[in-house]
């Protein structure tokens, strides 16, 4: 049987504000496994990040509520007080983070911020711990890291920031490492590159990655199991290959008809997903992707449950659909050739 390192079971995650209560996440569940990438994906404001940064207890404050359990190794992240969360923070989870820019310190060097982490959670020397922030700056792609340490965030390039980004999360040799859309504001190229680093590093570390995004076409090359979420819940989750040879909620066609290819005409426009997201103070009734979805029908003013409606018993999703009415029309949405790579 496959291990789970990290379970979630039924998180919740609501903020009070003055116009009301926000339920950025809404009864999620999923499993990891040891040396797995799960990736998510989904809209902005479909709760992805604020997941990611629950399973950190990076939330927590006098307006947020939780409830349900995270289960790391049996524990409950959720119950851990605010000083003992610290100590898994970096020895067992590691977080990169979207932003490298507003991340990093801009007035402390690139290696006294990394060094300041090793020290946080080991007790080594400082010249110890420069010499393996050096090294895990070579092991990311930086080159001559033994002069580049001593940079400010300003002189690394976009890519590089990122690069110096996983080699702070790695530092401590986390199980689990959380990328939080990691990608994001990079040109392609050095996309790929990101994505194969932390691919070859997962494997390096041997450690279990959780990947963020909303560029399905990104987590196509590097997750095993892929959960779609929208409007803070989970609307599809499978393997990779579940989403994009038998995807079965149309917000997940939607996903995958947006993406741009080299391998079909070219479009004189990309497919979008008509509407907006909804607001998480007043979602809508039923299906929270009904307002917005072109199959919608009565059925759909009630809400289905996250279940398998196909033969593969990992498969899940929320759509009232049938599956002979799901296969007939998702071509409308998804134009041919839209096979993971």
């Amino acid at each position: 049987m496959s291990e789970h390192l990290l379970e979630v079971k039924d998180l919740s995650v609501s903020f009070a504000t003055e116009d009301g209560t926000v339920r950025a996440v809404d009864d999620v569940s999923f499993g990891l496994e040891r040396g797995k990438v799960l990736g998510i994906v989904g809209e902005s404001g479909s709760g992805k990040s604020v997941t990611a940064m629950t399973l950190m207890g990076l939330t927590r404050g006098v307006n947020a509520r939780f409830s349900g359990e995270i289960l790391y190794k049996g524990t409950d992240l959720l119950k851990v007080s605010d000083n003992d969360l610290q100590s898994y923070r970096g020895q067992e989870l590691g977080m990169i983070f979207q932003d490298p820019m507003t991340s990093l310190n801009p007035v402390y060097r690139i290696g006294e911020q990394i060094v300041e982490a090793i020290q946080a959670h080991e007790k080594v020397g400082k010249a110890e711990a420069r010499a393996r922030t050096i090294e895990l700056l070579h092991q990311v792609g930086i080159p001559n890291p033994e002069s580049r340490v001593d940079d400010f965030p300003h002189q690394f390039s976009g890519g590089m920031r990122q690069r110096a980004m996983i080699a702070m999360a790695l530092s401590c040799n986390p199980a689990i490492l959380i990328a939080d859309e990691p990608t994001t504001a990079l040109d392609v190229t050095i996309q790929a590159q990101i994505v194969e680093l932390i691919s070859r590093l997962k494997d390096e570390f041997q450690s279990s990655v959780i990947f963020i995004t909303h560029d399905l076409g990104v987590i196509a090359e590097i997750a095993d199991e892929i959960l779609v979420m929208y409007a803070g819940r989970v609307v599809e989750q499978g393997t990779k290959r579940d989403i994009f040879y038998e995807p079965q909620m149309p917000y997940t066609w939607g996903l995958l008809g947006s993406i741009p290819r080299l391998d079909r005409p070219r479009a004189d426009r990309l497919h979008t997903i008509k509407g907006m997201p909804p607001s998480l103070i007043n979602p809508p009734e039923g299906c929270k992707f009904r307002p917005r979805c072109p199959h919608a029908f009565e059925k759909c003013a009630e809400e289905p449950a996250l279940e398998s409606r196909v033969e593969d018993p990992g498969h899940l999703d929320r759509c009232w659909l049938t599956v002979d009415y799901k296969r007939s029309h998702r071509d409308e949405t998804i134009s041919p050739g839209t096979e993971a790579a």
